[in-house]
């Protein structure tokens, strides 16, 4: 299941409906067709100003970065202790 991917702009206006315009959640997302859990999402991350959700982004993009190398380390680790088990395996 592939999530849709919307514009930046699209989340903001759908934001605005929400804060500024008093439309109810449920009523935003049976309109443009996004689930309540996804508005409330945005609600949340664009309430923040901008800089500090600049800021939170970069963060994610830290922590993606971050996991991506711990996997990858993970693996060579696990690929060096094999090659050390059948060496000392094979020095017997």
């Amino acid at each position: 299941m592939s999530s849709k991917r919307y514009p930046e702009e699209f989340k903001l206006e759908a934001v605005k409906q929400i804060t500024e315009r008093g439309h109810s959640v449920t009523d935003v997302a049976g309109r443009i067709g996004v689930s309540q859990h996804s508005l409330y999402a945005w609600v949340k991350q664009y309430s923040l100003p901008a800089e500090a959700r600049q800021e939170q982004q970069g963060q994610s993009v830290e922590i993606r970065r971050l996991k991506a190398e711990l996997k990858r380390v993970t693996e060579e680790r696990d690929i060096l202790k094999k090659a050390a088990a059948y060496f000392a395996k094979e020095s017997r």
